[in-house]
C-alpha cells in the first residue's frame, strides 16, 4: 500500500509526472482464500494488481492506462506481475512492469530469473540490486 505523498514530495517536479499517477492497493481487496497454498499465493496479488488498475482507470477520465508498474521484494511480487502481464489483467494494450526491489531475503538474481524476459510493451520488468536505493529506481518506475 503507498501513503499519500508528503508535502516536500508534493513540492518536486519530475519529468512526465502530469501524466502518471500513484495508486496503492491492499491485500484486503481481494483474497481468494487460498493463501496457504505458494502455487496460488502470487495470483491473489495479480488480482490486487488488476483492482488498482481499475480503479486507476476510474480516476483518469478521457486518458488512456498504458502502463502499471508494480513495485515489489518478493517473488510472489514478480510472479504477480508477470501474470498480470500474461493474462491481460490490467487491461488490452497495458504494459505491465515490475520494479523488483531486491532489499532483503530475495537476491536481485533470484527476482531476475522469475522475471523472465523482456517483452516489449507487454512485459518490462527491472530488478534494481540496491532496491529503492538504486539511483535507477525512478527511472524504473518511469520517472526522470
Amino acid at each position: 500500500a503507498l501513503s499519500s505523498p508528503s508535502e516536500e514530495q508534493l513540492r518536486r517536479r519530475w519529468t512526465g509526472a502530469d501524466d502518471i499517477g500513484f495508486l496503492g492497493g491492499f491485500g484486503s481487496d481481494f483474497c481468494s482464500g487460498d493463501i496457504d497454498d505458494p502455487s496460488r499465493n502470487y495470483l491473489d496479488r495479480a488480482e490486487q494488481i488488476a483492482i488498482a488498475a481499475r480503479r486507476c482507470c476510474t480516476l483518469i477520465n478521457d486518458k488512456t492506462l498504458k502502463r502499471v508498474v508494480h513495485v515489489g521484494d518478493a517473488p510472489a511480487d514478480v510472479l504477480a506481475a508477470k501474470a498480470c502481464a500474461e493474462m491481460g489483467m490490467c487491461g488490452e494494450g497495458v504494459e505491465v512492469s515490475i520494479v523488483g526491489v531486491a532489499t532483503g531475503k530475495y537476491s536481485a538474481e533470484e527476482l531476475k530469473g522469475l522475471a523472465g524476459e523482456t517483452e516489449p510493451g507487454r512485459w518490462e520488468p527491472k530488478i534494481l540490486v540496491d532496491g529503492i536505493a538504486d539511483p535507477g529506481f525512478l527511472q524504473a518506475c518511469g520517472l526522470n
